[in-house]
């Protein structure tokens, strides 16, 4: 975990060795100052010595600004160092998300993922923010504030020793019990943030159903269990702070009482009893130091691992050693096809589909919810793999192919059509990049969406709002369907993306696909029977299985499913498939 991790660090290793260097000596500087008092008590003020005085001030005041200096210098390194770090994580990420297939985005919900990229990396950049900085300063002043207090006196100096066990003890304990707690923490935030996106991207459906006080019921059980959480943890760090000031108070109180006995004997010198105290709280402020580390660590790791877990999934479709760069043609062929979502035990979707669909072809694909007509052409663009047999693509298995190259002459326009904040001219080029005003026009017209652009306010320049909240579902139906008609794909599938169209649009899209587009092969997945009736041959599907495959007029002949389908639809009673 810790090497995935610290190999986010790269361009800032130099701000991050610079921290704890600048730390050292920051503590360096603040240890000497105790020792330049004492000499100030014991060689200047006892015997009279007034230059003295003067030369230890001033030699004081340079090491406090070389401490000062030291400090600002460490705390620009650091913040430098750890939102770098944080930059870095984050685009790891984002970046390893997006080569992740189906079903490994399938393993991380989107609540919890946003929750990754964003309360668990600033709970990561301050960590590392503090480790860089605490812990290395706070070390090193306990230990060179130890030095110097034996140096002074072993057996006062003992005091802060046994003190310093006392305190370790105590705070490995409370660690461990908080720690546990700020590992459960995260997961409620992943259920804070799905219930604030569900409530989001839903508000009209919340609205329509007058919905608000459940909502903010549920947002604020997602809260109320996140509270609960931390209160429970931090009840346990705050052990720290009656601890420390227990052993401070305890600390200084002997120090005093046995320090003024051995000044009375003649075995110490006011000066360094001075130096005592001030190495008392030197050594005690710096375990607090480590145990706020401890704390943050406790906090962090639940985070780091959560954040490594993203980043050391492995994707499960990859490309081959030499995949094949170009696709032939648009012919398609299911062999022996067996798919299940999870591999090695889960229950098969699609069992024995064996298909050959001709380049060119329009093929109708219908059947009842669940039948599995999505899972049939998600795996034509490989966006997940078979379980058994092969989906081949001009000849070739898909799993030959480049990635990259199979899915830029697979265009797929999904059920749930999404747009992204922009002009419309940007959501089309989604489709090709590069292309021009003219091509989206163009495109835009075999999917009947100039319709309604040229009514647009400023055409194809109209800003789209985020999830295309300012159109319709039938025109973002019909964006998504020029958008992917500007890939000029081999293969075009349509899984159910004409549902919010009406009727005569339906059929003028149909109508452009034949003129247009005669050479890519179309899949066309709907529920209405007018929309695949015809199209060269159609599929049925039921329960996994091709039941039927074939002509319009042929399928009304030799197939039940479709028969009660079609006759349902056209006698006008209900629309709903048969499951």
């Amino acid at each position: 975990m810790l090497k995935t991790l610290l190999a986010q660090v790269k361009e800032y290793k130099k701000a991050s060795i610079l921290t704890p260097i600048c730390m050292i000596f920051e503590v360096i500087f603040e240890v000497a100052i105790p020792v330049l008092m004492g000499s100030i008590v014991d060689d200047g003020i006892t015997r009279g010595d007034m230059g003295h005085v003067y030369r230890m001030g001033i030699l004081m005041v340079v090491l406090a600004l070389g401490g000062l200096i030291s400090g600002i210098l460490g705390g620009v390194f650091a913040a430098k160092a750890s939102t770098g770090f944080a930059k870095n994580l984050r685009k790891a990420m984002f970046d390893h998300i997006q080569t992740f297939s189906f079903s490994n985005i399938d393993k991380f919900s989107t609540a919890g993922l946003v929750t990754r990229l964003t309360t668990d990396v600033t709970n990561l950049q301050n960590a590392y923010q503090m480790i860089l900085r605490m812990c290395f300063r706070a070390p090193f002043s306990m230990l060179f504030a130890m030095i110097a207090a034996f140096l002074i006196s072993p057996k006062l100096a003992s005091i802060y020793l046994v003190a310093v066990i006392f305190l370790a003890i105590c705070l490995v304990i409370i660690t461990r019990f908080a720690m546990k707690y700020f590992s459960a923490v995260f997961k409620r935030y992943d259920e804070l943030n799905a219930a604030v996106q569900e409530n989001v991207s839903a508000i009209r459906v919340v609205k329509a159903y007058v919905r608000e006080e459940y909502e903010k019921d549920r947002f604020k059980k997602a809260v109320e269990n996140i509270y609960k959480m931390f209160i429970k943890a931090e009840n346990m760090v705050i052990l720290n702070a009656p601890l420390m000031q227990f052993t401070v108070y305890s600390c200084i109180l002997l120090i005093s009482w046995f320090g003024a006995h051995h000044i009375v004997a003649g075995n110490l010198t006011t000066g360094q009893l001075m130096s005592l105290l001030t190495y008392c709280m030197n050594i005690l402020m710096s375990l607090m130091m480590m145990s706020m580390i401890f704390v943050m660590v406790s906090l962090s790791t639940a985070s780091a691992e959560r954040i490594a877990a993203v980043l050391n999934e492995t994707s499960d479709i990859t490309n081959p050693e030499q995949p094949v760069m170009s696709v032939a043609d648009g012919a398609i062929d299911f062999e022996n096809v067996d798919f299940s979502y999870q591999k090695g035990n889960g229950v098969p979707v699609l069992k024995d589909v064996s298909l050959h669909i001709n380049s060119g072809e329009t093929i109708g694909i219908i059947g009842g919810t669940g039948s599995a007509k999505t899972s049939l052409v998600n795996l034509i663009s490989r966006l997940y793999d078979v379980s058994k047999g092969s989906v081949k693509v001009g000849g070739k298995d898909v799993r030959d192919y480049d990635l990259e190259t199979l899915r830029d002459e697979v265009a797929v326009v999904l059920q749930k059509n999404v747009i992204f904040s922009g002009s419309v001219l940007d959501n089309l080029r989604w489709g090709k990049p590069d292309a021009t005003e003219e091509e989206c026009i163009a495109a835009c017209r075999m999917a009947c969406a100039d319709e309604f652009i040229e009514k647009m306010p400023e055409k194809y320049e109209t800003h789209i709002e985020q999830g295309g909240t300012n159109v319709s579902g039938g025109q973002k139906q019909r964006l998504c369907i020029a958008r992917a008609l500007l890939k000029k794909p081999k293969i075009l599938i349509l899984d159910d993306s004409t549902s919010a169209v009406d009727t005569a649009t339906d059929a003028k899209i149909r109508k452009a696909f034949r003129e247009e587009i005669p050479g890519t092969t179309k899949l066309i997945i709907a529920q209405r029977v007018s929309s695949v009736q015809d199209a060269d041959r159609i599929i049925v599907m039921d329960e996994g299985r091709v039941h039927g495959f074939g002509t319009h007029a042929e399928l009304l002949e030799n197939n039940k499913i479709y028969r009660e389908v079609y006759e349902s639809q056209t006698s006008g009673g209900d629309f709903d498939q048969p499951k």
